[in-house]
Parts: structure tokens; C-alpha cells; sequence
């Protein structure tokens, strides 16, 4: 149309204008590629939705930093897909930690029994600081008991989703590799009758 640049009104390219200034179409289409790439892991079904799993479960406990390596770890022994554990545990991310955490608290506190809120000190001082560290192991067994209790239902989900994801991935291009396989047989069987009739 004249007048009418091709990228849009006054030659704004708005598709990479929504994308640069709307961050949850930056997160969306991140997550659809995370996506991708899941699908597209060598392994079994089965292999993969268990490490992912695993990952999950190990994403919900307080170990942040070694989540990782403790996935990776484990999905080693029981010969499960370490690649996959390893996407699962940034189920626990910087973004995402405060609410995980959040939570896992919440829930290890009222099931052992120290339903006691945790309030941040409002001064930094020796006494605060040590009054912190006598805190630590009873806050740190409490993210463990409630990361267990959530991250037990939240490895059934997604071993349940992966499975079923990557197994209709992998059935489908079982399908397509087949059906060019036979397009190819096809092909070659009529020039080989063409051959036969030119002799």
C-alpha cells in the first residue's frame, strides 16, 4: 500500500516494539524455547519425566546454589536424564525464590509445629546476628519439611506433564521420519520402473 512503510505506521516495527517493552512477552517466549529445547532431549520419555521430577522436588528444598549439583547427582545414580534435572530445579530461580520459600515456610512451620512467623530484624547488630544463627538450624529444618511436603505433589505434576509431552513429541517425529522414509521408497520405486521401461 503507498504511503505505508512495511514494517508498520511511521516505520515502527511494533512487533519488536511489544517484545523489547513488554516484559511478559520477553518471559513468554523465553519459556516457549525452554520448551523446545525440553522436547527435543535424547532420552526415553520415561528417563527424562524422572529427572525433571527430580529436579522439581530438589528445586523446593532450601539448598539453593547446589540444587544442580545435587540433581545432576542423584539423577546419575538411578540412571535417570541428568539434562532434564538439571531445567527442573530452576523451578527455584532468583525470581521465583522469595515465593517458593515463602511457602515451603509456611507449610514446614505449621506441620512441625513452630508456626511461629519469621520477621526480619529491623537493626543489624552482634546480639540480632547471633539471635539469627541459634534461629538457623530450626528456620533451615522447617524449608526442609515444608519443601518435601510441596515438592513431592509438584514432581508427580510434572513427571505426569513431561511424560506426556515428550512422548507425543517423539511419537510425532517417529511419524514424520516414516512417512518421508516411505515417500523416498516411493520415488525410488518409480524411477526404477521408468529405468524398466526404458530398457
Amino acid at each position: 500500500m503507498p504511503g505505508v512503510p512495511p514494517s508498520g505506521l511511521g516505520g515502527v516495527d511494533y512487533s519488536g516494539f511489544m517484545y523489547r517493552y513488554f516484559p511478559i512477552l520477553r518471559a513468554t517466549a523465553f519459556l516457549q524455547k525452554t520448551y523446545e529445547r525440553f522436547l527435543k532431549i535424547r532420552g526415553s520419555p520415561r528417563e527424562i519425566a524422572l529427572g525433571l521430577a527430580l529436579g522439581l522436588f530438589v528445586g523446593m528444598t532450601p539448598f539453593m546454589g547446589f540444587h544442580t549439583a545435587i540433581a545432576v547427582f542423584f539423577a546419575a545414580i538411578f540412571k535417570w536424564n541428568k539434562i532434564s534435572s538439571a531445567v527442573g530445579v530452576w523451578v527455584s530461580n532468583p525470581l521465583t525464590a522469595p515465593f517458593v520459600y515463602s511457602a515451603t515456610y509456611i507449610v514446614g512451620a505449621h506441620v512441625s509445629g513452630s508456626a511461629r512467623p519469621f520477621k526480619p530484624p529491623g537493626e543489624l547488630g552482634l546480639s540480632t546476628i547471633t539471635g539469627l544463627l541459634q534461629k538457623t538450624p530450626e528456620i533451615f529444618w522447617t524449608l526442609i519439611v515444608g519443601g518435601v511436603i510441596l515438592g513431592l505433589p509438584l514432581a508427580a505434576i510434572g513427571y505426569y506433564f513431561a511424560y506426556q509431552s515428550v512422548l507425543k513429541y517423539q511419537q510425532g517425529l517417529r511419524a514424520k521420519i516414516a512417512q518421508k522414509i516411505e515417500k523416498t521408497a516411493l520415488k525410488r520405486g518409480v524411477r526404477n520402473k521408468r529405468k524398466k521401461r526404458l530398457n
